[in-house]
C-alpha cells in the first residue's frame, strides 16, 4: 500500500481519516476475512420489477472518511447478504451511483456539480476507464466520493464462464488497489442488475462481500432529455434508495442539479453506498 501521507488532501483531520480507513480496509480485505456497466455501447441494465435487497447487516460498511475507500466492519459475524439494492435504516437517506466510463470532462463536471450540493457518490468504476485515465482515481476520493468495482471490460458478465468472470472481476480490483490503496468494498457486475450465484461467488472469491445492485434507474444511459431523468428519478426515489446513474453523458450532467434539488426539498441527503449502508 503506498504512503498515504503523499497523497494531497486539505486538512490534517482528513489526512488522518484516510490512513485510519484504508489501513482499516487493508486488514479486512484478506482472502481470510473476505470469503471468496456503465457507460457505453450495448449497455443492458434494466429495472425488471424483481424484488430487490433489504435491510442492511452490521457488517456493512460503515461511514467513509472523505478521500478513503471505506473499510468493512470486521467486528461482525453474520453471513453478509448476496446483494444489496435497498437500506432499511429509516434514516432520509438515498446513494447515487454511477457506472464509471467515457468522457472524463463529463465525469469532472459531474463532481463539481455534487460537490457543490454537499452529495457524495459512488462511482463504479471500468477498469480500463481508470487505466485510460487514472487521475479520476484519486480526483474521486479526494472529492469525498468513493470508488468500487464495475470489472475491467464492461463486457456482458453473465455470459462469462466463471474462471473468466473471476478474471474480470480481479483485474479491476487489482487496478483500483495499485491507483488507491484499495480495492474498494463494492463489486456491481457489468451489463446486469441482478447478480446470479456463479457472479455472487466469483464476486467473493475476489473479496468483495456483497454485491451492490440499485431499485431506482432513470434509463440515463438510453440519453433522454434530462427534464425525464430527473422526473423518472424523483418519482421513483424513496429514503434508502440505491441510484443508478452513469458517468459520460452530458444529459445526466444537466439533470443532476434538478435531481439534487428534489431530494433537498424532501429532505433526502445523497451519500454513498458505504454511509447508507452503515
Amino acid at each position: 500500500m503506498p504512503d498515504l501521507g503523499s497523497w494531497p488532501v486539505t486538512a490534517p483531520d482528513r489526512r488522518t481519516a484516510l490512513r485510519a480507513g484504508l489501513a482499516a480496509l487493508a486488514t479486512a480485505a484478506t482472502p481470510a476475512a473476505l470469503a471468496a456497466c456503465s457507460d457505453g455501447d450495448g449497455h443492458n441494465d434494466t429495472a425488471q420489477g424483481r424484488t430487490h435487497g433489504g435491510t442492511a447487516p452490521a457488517q456493512n460498511p460503515a461511514t467513509p472518511a472523505p478521500g478513503s475507500n471505506p473499510a468493512p466492519n470486521r467486528a461482525a459475524t453474520a453471513a453478509p447478504p448476496d446483494e444489496l439494492a435497498h437500506a432499511d435504516t429509516g434514516r432520509p437517506q438515498v446513494a447515487l451511483t454511477f457506472h464509471g466510463d467515457g468522457d472524463p470532462a463529463l465525469a469532472e463536471a459531474l463532481l463539481k456539480e455534487a460537490e457543490s450540493n454537499g452529495a457524495r457518490l459512488t462511482v463504479l468504476a471500468v477498469g480500463r476507464w481508470l487505466g485510460a485515465h487514472p487521475e479520476l482515481a484519486r480526483r474521486i476520493l479526494d472529492g469525498g466520493h468513493e470508488l468500487g468495482n464495475h470489472t475491467e471490460n464492461h463486457v456482458d458478465i453473465t455470459r462469462l464462464a466463471p474462471a473468466a468472470a473471476l478474471a474480470e472481476i480481479q483485474a479491476c480490483a487489482a487496478r483500483l488497489k495499485q491507483l488507491t490503496g484499495s480495492p474498494g468494498v463494492w463489486f456491481r457486475p457489468s451489463q446486469t442488475q441482478h447478480a446470479d450465484p456463479m457472479l455472487v461467488a466469483q464476486a467473493r472469491r475476489a473479496g468483495y462481500r456483497t454485491v451492490l445492485s440499485y431499485d431506482v434507474d432513470p434509463l440515463d444511459y438510453q440519453d433522454p432529455p434530462s427534464t425525464a431523468i430527473a422526473d423518472r428519478l424523483l418519482g421513483a426515489v424513496r429514503p434508502g434508495a440505491v441510484v443508478s446513474l452513469h458517468l459520460g453523458h452530458r444529459d445526466t450532467v444537466d439533470a443532476l442539479p434538478a435531481v439534487l434539488a428534489g431530494l433537498k426539498s424532501r429532505g433526502l441527503a445523497a451519500v454513498t453506498a458505504s454511509e447508507l449502508f452503515s
